[in-house]
């Protein structure tokens, strides 16, 4: 798979996977308690989502009413509303910043800082993978220990909602496609054998090296061989020195 079939699919996984963390943060199925008194007519389930609660009647009649006031939400759920919206945000961000530098795009010329763009977009979507694994593994945490707990009455029993299976799902999906956007860049140098790069140059062997004889021109004098040499133009010492010279 080349580079720009690696962005195209960490783009689609990543899209999918935000769709996911919007559809976790709106949906109220982040518990579900079902409740069936003395005969079915007073059965109900009730829905807590980070926005709203729901309550199902057995008749088919549904009342949802919104959680106006953030202090009326248990603490995992007053933490989940912001780390939802925190890792939607980054999500979308990084998933523009992936068109920014992907290939198939010109908003870039060089490689190099293509490369680079879809990197940064790459780490912010699994950054916010990170933001939306917390809050669901955390109200999955504490919806497992109060349903567990012996004191708990049985009509406050709460199971795990859709949203948190839903939560999961994205953030695997945001991982996945963060980590292929952030791997599908080639080398800044080209190195022989990676995909998209042929292999080394051959040079081809001439064989060893062959010397023959240097013609040299004669020189203008000719070579006496007895060693000795007499300059041309004679030199002659003084005989004889006088000290006033010195003095």
């Amino acid at each position: 798979m080349g580079r720009i079939g690696k962005e195209v699919a960490g783009q689609v996984i990543s899209f999918i996977g935000l769709v996911g963390v919007a559809v976790c943060c709106g949906v109220p199925l982040w518990r579900v308690t079902s409740f069936i008194g003395a005969n079915i007519v007073t059965g109900q389930i009730v829905w807590d989502g980070l926005w709203m609660n729901c309550v199902t009647q057995s008749t088919g009649q549904m009342q949802c009413r919104l959680n106006e006031s953030v202090m009326r939400l248990t603490r995992d759920l007053q933490a989940a509303r912001a780390l939802v919206i925190i890792s939607i945000v980054f999500g979308k961000i990084g998933f523009l910043i992936t068109f920014i530098g992907a290939k198939c795009t010109s908003c870039l010329e060089k490689d190099g800082s293509k490369a680079k763009v879809v990197i940064v977009g790459g780490s912010l979507i699994i950054f916010a993978a990170v933001l939306i694994l917390i809050p669901v593994c955390w109200s999955a945490a504490i919806t497992i220990t109060d349903f567990q707990n012996p004191l708990t009455i049985e009509t406050q029993r709460r199971e795990i909602g859709a949203s948190i299976y839903i939560g999961w799902a994205s953030a695997g999906l945001l991982l996945v496609g963060g980590i292929i956007l952030t791997t599908s860049c080639p080398p800044q140098r080209p190195m022989y054998g990676y995909p998209g790069y042929g292999p080394a140059p051959a040079y081809p062997y001439a064989g060893p090296a062959t010397y023959g004889p240097v013609y040299a021109p004669p020189p203008s004098r000719p070579y006496s061989g007895t060693g000795s040499y007499v300059p041309s133009k004679p030199y002659a010492a003084p005989t004889t020195y006088s000290a006033r010279q010195y003095l």
